[in-house]
């Protein structure tokens, strides 16, 4: 019986290998189901844009409806941040943005207000930034008169707290003593110094000495000096937009003719060439950062360096990710490339994060790989890859009408054209390879840039000293105590 189960069990099971031996072939050939899904084109870009109003006394209003929810929410916006704060009381204007709000008005102090707030789902914050302060609410429409009435009573009459202002004093000294715990926060802090310089407007930070000599008279001057600027008022949601417009006249017309900010005339020589370290012993991995001078928004080159910089580290097919992390598996994360602010130039950054004994290695194949800009071509297949990728962000960064009037508002402040963002994109789709070799000679310098490692020394083997880039620059990061007796404020 079990002769006869072989003999007639063995024709079965070659049919069926000889079956599928004839299938296997056919079923390689076929189309991949996901290959034949269409992709549609993108739709046209044009966002809903909401209402400017100039005052006659300069100040711009924006109103954004938007009737999908019963929601109501504003801003103002005002000049003048951290950057141009005296350098003895550096940390003013963060404290001001958070003792602004904890210290409330002469009618209504803030815990009084937070629990007003509170009971409506409401919001009022007020926030101190690197190039401007404001003042922001939200809440559901029936509420918003109120809300915004209480928003405006605290932008008109802030009475600061002295008890609120230590608060804000003991809150940020705690965050200064623990400034050193991150290896990556001390990279992306040191490596600007680097680019910008100590104690530019841009690096310069609070110690506990500069945040302790900040007084109330100087929340009080800070707020009378700024807020007679250039405003900008923003207001989305739900509302019938001839009586918000007329709230809004009748709140800011009475303001004083606003005061023109003053013209700033920075200046940035970029990083000296050469290596700076920080030896961090309680880590067992390195955070390098690759740094140079960038360029700012009005350049008319950002098309094209917008879509440079997706292809040499914008993400999981740039040549930084496929060559430093994928092929030679030097990096856990790895990216970067030319920046552009605003109103000044933005850095260019190259930044890598390696185990200790691959730091060496890792330095050296993303600095070949930004080398590798002008002098291996860019592809067809590069170029339209990376367009795909930012036009596609491009639409989703801004497909709410909230997104669009936080934008319209940034473009106003720093006085760029209000169809900047249309004919950014237009810039985009333009793009050429030929543009894309042209921006790579013009603003790739590999002999200008610095390199800055946080790591543990002990571990970092070959040194740094292998990267040939000079002699290595330690940079002393200890937190400065405020007074000879070492007493913190």
């Amino acid at each position: 019986m079990k002769s006869l189960s072989r003999c007639t069990l063995a024709p079965a099971a070659l049919a069926f290998a000889a079956l599928a031996v004839l299938v296997m072939p056919l079923a390689g050939q076929q189309a991949k189901p996901w290959e034949s899904i269409p992709t549609p084109k993108l739709h046209d870009f044009k966002p809903q844009q909401p209402k400017r109003i100039q005052l006659k006394n300069g100040i711009i209003l924006f109103l954004q409806e938007d009737h999908e929810l019963p929601f109501v929410s504003g801003s103002i916006l005002i000049p003048g941040g951290a950057r141009d704060e005296d350098l003895a009381k550096t940390g003013l204007v963060e404290l001001y943005g958070q003792a602004w709000r904890t210290s409330g008005t002469a009618k209504l102090n803030g815990d009084a207000l937070d629990d007003l707030l509170e009971a409506k789902a409401a919001h009022i914050e007020t926030e101190g930034g690197a190039d401007s302060t404001s003042v922001g609410w939200d809440s559901l429409k029936g509420d918003a008169d109120q809300v915004f009435g209480l928003a405006l009573d605290l932008f008109l009459h802030p009475k600061f707290n002295p008890e609120k202002l230590q608060l804000a004093q003991q809150q940020l000294a705690a965050g200064i003593v623990r400034r050193n715990d991150d290896e990556g926060e001390i990279a992306q802090r040191e490596s600007a110094k680097l680019v910008y310089g100590t104690n530019s407007p841009y690096t310069r930070q609070a110690e506990l000495a500069t945040i302790s000599a900040v007084t109330i008279a100087d929340l009080n001057a800070w707020h009378d000096r700024t807020i007679g600027g250039k405003l900008i008022v923003a207001v989305s949601g739900d509302f019938d937009p001839a009586a918000m417009e007329a709230k809004l006249r009748a709140a800011f017309e009475p303001l004083p003719t606003v005061k023109p900010a003053p013209a700033r005339h920075d200046v940035f020589a970029g990083p000296k060439p050469g290596v700076s370290f920080i030896n961090k012993e309680d880590v067992n991995q390195s955070h390098i950062e690759i740094v140079g001078l960038g360029t700012d928004r009005r350049n008319p080159d950002i098309p094209a360096l917008a879509v440079m910089n997706e292809i040499l580290g914008g993400g999981f097919a740039s040549r930084l990710f496929q060559k430093v992390r994928t092929e030679l598996g030097l990096a856990y994360a790895v990216g970067g490339g030319l920046g552009f602010a605003y109103d000044h130039p933005a850095t260019f950054r190259v930044m890598a994060m390696t185990k200790s004994a691959s730091t060496v290695d890792a330095t050296k194949a993303a600095l070949a790989e930004i080398s590798g800009l002008t002098s291996r071509p860019f592809t067809e297949d590069e170029l339209a890859r990376a367009k795909d990728n930012i036009l596609n962000s491009f639409l989703f960064r801004y497909d709410s009408r909230e997104k669009v009037l936080s934008a319209r508002v940034r473009l106003e402040y720093y006085g760029y054209p209000a169809d900047y963002l249309e004919t950014y994109k237009a810039g985009l789709e333009k793009v050429t390879v030929g543009d894309l070799n042209a921006v790579a000679k013009k603003y790739i310098h590999p002999d200008h840039l610095g390199v800055l490692v946080v790591g543990n020394g002990s571990e970092i083997k070959p040194g740094l000293d292998e990267l040939k880039l000079g002699p290595v620059q330690n940079v002393d990061i200890t937190i400065p105590q405020p007074g000879a007796d070492g007493k913190k404020p």
